[in-house]
């Protein structure tokens, strides 16, 4: 789905599904795997929902950002009218009702996905960026870190009136530059580190990276420390999220998954719901804290 397209129609949770669900999550430890569903009613695209698996592009490779100097100009040339969009999101109800639930102690952490930190502003204070934030920049050189925000700045006084053109937002932070752009790409000039003049890269997991084993562990922990997993708005077709869910089933810790459409793990699941985040989960925070 394109920030500009309309979500297709999902028919509101039933009074007895939502009466299973908080069943299944009151008075027990809750830990939440959340996915691009959260978001995507922030306006946030995802790569494999209604009308985006077909339009949009796959993701930069690591060891192509690394090793091709031109697609690394595109990537950047399009996040550099992404950053705008997407730093002007905010968080939606299924964010707000998430934090209210943890600081009424009715779930105790979010293991997240997402790289936007909508969870951050709606005030969850316990979230594990599963991928990392697409808030920060890495050298990976020397391992400084900036800020998007200061290297923003800097490419904007790379190139001037590059923000003129406009696009749509796509999937973490891009966006859908015309092919008419091309030949203009040639001119564009991306930014170093300001410490070691090394190459900057967005502080997040690209395809063909491995998420830190530091940040893997955490997140394991937290499954461990489970009594239910609740996985929000993610189809688990990547590993990366799936894991915790295999892990959760291992130790005996019932899951249950709230996404449209099918995920890799609806035959492990104890429940499985199809519902808008942003009706449901405010609906279940009633139920288990009002």
């Amino acid at each position: 789905m394109l920030a500009d397209e309309p979500a297709p129609r999902v028919p509101p949770c039933t009074e007895a599904e939502l009466d299973a669900l908080a069943r299944l999550c009151r008075g027990r430890r809750v830990v939440v795997l959340s996915g691009a569903g959260c978001s995507t009613e922030s306006g946030i695209p995802d790569y494999r929902g209604d009308g985006t698996r077909a339009r949009a592009r796959n993701p930069i490779r690591f060891s192509t950002y690394v090793d091709d100097a031109g697609a690394r100009a595109r990537y950047w040339a399009r996040a550099m009218i992404g950053w705008p969009k997407l730093r002007a999101a905010r968080p939606n109800p299924a964010h707000q009702a998430l934090a209210a639930l943890e600081q009424a102690g009715a779930i105790t952490a979010v293991i997240t996905q997402n790289v936007d930190r909508l969870h951050q502003a709606a005030g969850s204070r316990e979230v594990i960026e599963l991928h990392g934030a697409l808030a920060e920049v890495r050298c990976l050189r020397c391992d400084a870190i900036e800020a998007r925000d200061a290297l923003q700045a800097r490419l904007q006084a790379l190139n001037p009136g590059w923000l003129e053109h406009d696009a749509a937002l796509a999937p973490d932070g891009d966006a859908d530059l015309e092919v008419s752009l091309a030949d203009s790409l040639a001119d564009f000039t991306v930014a170093d580190c300001r410490r070691c003049a090394g190459l900057l890269k967005p502080n997040v997991v690209f395809f063909g990276e491995q998420v830190p084993q530091a940040r893997v562990d955490r997140a394991y922990a937290q499954v461990a420390d489970a009594e239910r997993l609740l996985v929000l708005g993610s189809s688990l077709a990547i590993f990366s999220g799936l894991r915790f869910v295999k892990r959760a089933v291992q130790g005996g810790v019932p899951v249950a998954i709230v996404n449209v459409g099918p995920t890799r793990a609806d035959a492990q699941a104890a429940l499985k719901l199809e519902a808008r985040l942003g009706e449901l989960l405010p609906r279940l925070e009633r139920r288990l804290v009002g």
